[in-house]
């Protein structure tokens, strides 16, 4: 099948929108389909090779950066987008715009949304709206259940079952295939010996880099590895360290993909610390429906996981394969921050605990990969 993918992600960046486009990109390619993937030209153009590089990837669609200028909010571009499917002769556009999916509905195309937010303003709900009267062929994809009832709420519509889909995000198993122990996996990446908390991914507000500060600062005789982040966020908590004179934390900034699961093995518990506010790269809330995939590949990794009990999470992670702690904010700070400290420091004086944690979740996420996702959202066009 021809499939046009229509993202409004910046390629390549460091976003995990970008990250879960190009995921889902390669898994249709591992497929079969024949893809052609349009992005808004508001990055400099990248080589396959550098694209393949930045996200750990081996297969990329051929890229074509479309015009998209600031004070037109990307209409230019999702006009761009549909011309350049139709010129493509595209037998399907997968999209995480509502724009391109209602456009493409009026043209006639199937269409796949994606949607892994709720809808922002009177418009954004206005376009949803579109999308479900609209006639044609389709499939609407949320990563949560919990993301179709904010949506359903926000367009005061109830969604057709037939034309909806639960689907979580995935994980590369391969990349998680024999890895080292905590104390090999450390010594490969020169970490400092000893035990270790692990957290991978960007520290945007809400993820939880003031929990992991306080926990650090209690924890002293304990490692903390922070692998990820915007160069200005980890100039900003490396200050913070040294201000504070810690020198139990590791910040490595920027991890490539394909040494991410090295990191997660480095560490003998592993971290997921929301707050009960969260803000995405786009400045949304998500805490309610956030499906994060470090989830799938802190699970993959055959770690321990200590979590922010958020009801999103739980559609994923349960009692049998993670630690559950309260997601702390300005109101239970203290208490939380308690809580915390004394899951974590449960967990480190029980190795067989720990075990049983990392291989009970290990079998729980066989069935996440990002192939299998796609082939049940493309089951919905092949009946």
């Amino acid at each position: 099948m021809k499939i046009a993918l229509i993202t409004n992600s910046r390629i390549p960046s460091l976003t995990a929108n970008s990250i879960q486009a190009m995921k889902v990109a390669q898994a249709l390619m591992q497929l079969g389909h024949d893809l052609r993937m349009y992005a808004p030209a508001e990055t400099e153009p990248a080589t396959r090779e550098t694209l393949l590089a930045h996200y750990g990837l081996r297969l990329v669609p051929d890229l074509e950066l479309l015009p998209s200028i600031k004070r037109l909010k990307r209409f230019d571009f999702i006009f761009h987008a549909q011309r350049a499917a139709k010129k493509f002769e595209a037998d399907l556009i997968y999209t995480w715009l509502p724009q391109s999916a209602v456009l493409g509905l009026w043209a006639g195309s199937p269409v796949v949304l994606e949607m892994h937010a709720d809808v922002s303003g009177k418009m954004g709900a206005w376009w949803l709206r579109q999308f479900w009267k609209a006639r044609g062929h389709k499939v609407m994809t949320v990563t949560t259940s919990a993301l179709k009832k904010a949506l359903e709420r926000s367009t005061k519509i109830q969604f057709k079952a037939e034309a909806l889909l639960v689907a979580p995000n995935g994980v590369e198993l391969e990349k998680y295939d024999r890895l080292p122990d905590p104390v090999e996996a450390r010594r490969q990446l020169n970490l400092p010996k000893g035990t270790t908390i692990g957290f991978t991914g960007h520290i945007y507000p809400g993820r939880g880099a003031d929990l992991l500060f306080e926990l650090a600062k209690q924890m002293p005789q304990v490692n903390f590895l922070w692998a990820g982040g915007t160069p200005e966020l980890v100039a900003h908590w490396r200050g913070q360290l040294q201000n504070a004179k810690m020198n139990n934390v590791t910040m490595t900034g920027f991890v490539k993909h394909e040494s991410v699961p090295l990191y997660q093995a480095a560490a003998d518990v592993l971290v997921m610390p929301y707050s009960r506010s969260i803000e995405a790269s786009s400045g949304q809330d998500i805490a309610e429906v956030i499906n994060p995939m470090k989830m799938f590949e802190y699970m993959a990794s055959a770690r321990a996981v200590v979590c922010a009990d958020l009801i999103s999470i739980r559609e994923v992670l349960n009692e049998g394969n993670a630690v559950f702690c309260q997601a702390v904010g300005k109101e239970n700070r203290e208490s939380g921050i308690l809580e915390w400290k004394a899951a974590i420091e449960a967990l480190l004086a029980d190795e067989s605990r720990r075990h049983a944690l990392g291989s009970q979740a290990r079998r729980d996420v066989e069935g996440s990969t990002w192939v299998k996702r796609e082939e049940r959202v493309l089951e919905r066009f092949v009946r």
